[in-house]
């Protein structure tokens, strides 16, 4: 039997093991993600408490269930880190996009990240939320992330000081990176930044290898479209801070054992198949 035990404030708390394991409530929040379910709670009243009770015989009510996700933090991080997350093979593909946490006409009225979502202008238009920095691999393997601001720009330090902890090589992205500073910083390291021109620049030359690799970036775009699309990593029902930061945790999770990942093929063998054709 367990007894009660107080930290010092008053306030008592039950000292008694959990019913369920630690792996099985990642498993449950990694397989969401693969299913076609629009709410977690849908999903885990209808299919973890009914259609798999007997493999979660120990499941417990889905308001505990919320309240033990963010205690998994660190470890689902830790996970993600040295079983899911890819290499960096030296030709990585970087992007960023929007994901947003309500409608723009109710962001002066969300309560949830009052103080922390911020309004940004992405391609798509204007967005109240977060921005997700992705970096991935020629295998369609995310490398690493990093979550900030709407209105943090792509070529921001603090996200390259990120990012340059996993990176050689070369380095592929749109025209919206390009900055002399961030070039030069990051060739002092050993990585080189591969860009297009904008139409107000100057034409320089580019090693055809180069430019062929970055007609490669659909690879990083795709990753996006999944992680939003098919893992349903954007919606506007979410309760806690926490809760949104484990449910980011375990799209990108699931993203990396989807079998339909996008993959650069070596340029010889796109050749062989253009040959094939005519």
């Amino acid at each position: 039997m367990s007894l009660p035990f107080s930290d010092g404030s008053g306030k008592r708390y039950r000292n008694r093991k959990g019913r369920m394991n630690e792996s099985e409530i990642i498993t449950i929040m990694i397989c969401y993600h693969f299913g076609t379910f629009r709410t977690f709670k849908d999903y885990y009243l209808h299919y973890i408490k009914g259609y798999l009770e007997q493999d979660f015989p120990t499941s417990v009510s889905y308001n505990r269930f919320v309240e033990l996700m963010p205690r998994l933090f660190f470890k689902m991080m830790l996970f993600m880190k040295l079983y899911a997350f890819g290499k960096c093979s030296g030709i990585t593909f970087v992007d960023s996009t929007m994901i947003p946490v309500c409608h723009n006409v109710r962001r002066r009225f969300n309560k949830v990240f009052d103080g922390l979502a911020k309004d940004g202008k992405g391609t798509m238009g204007w967005c109240h939320g977060f921005k997700l920095h992705l970096m991935g691999n020629d295998s369609g393997e995310v490398i690493t992330f990093c979550l900030t601001g709407a209105n943090v720009d792509d070529r921001d330090e603090r996200v390259w000081s990120v990012f340059s902890k996993e990176l050689y090589g070369k380095v592929f992205a749109d025209r919206g990176y390009i900055k002399k500073g961030l070039f030069d910083t990051l060739f002092e390291q050993g990585i080189h930044l591969v860009h297009g021109l904008r139409a107000n620049m100057k034409n320089k030359l580019m090693p055809m290898w180069d430019k062929v690799m970055l007609r490669k970036r659909y690879i990083i775009e795709c990753i996006s479209e999944l992680l939003k699309n098919k893992a349903n990593l954007v919606h506007s029902r979410h309760r806690s801070v926490h809760n949104f930061l484990m449910k980011l945790c375990s799209a990108l999770a699931a993203y990396c054992f989807f079998d339909n990942k996008p993959q650069a093929l070596p340029v010889h063998v796109e050749k062989s198949r253009q040959l094939e054709l005519f």
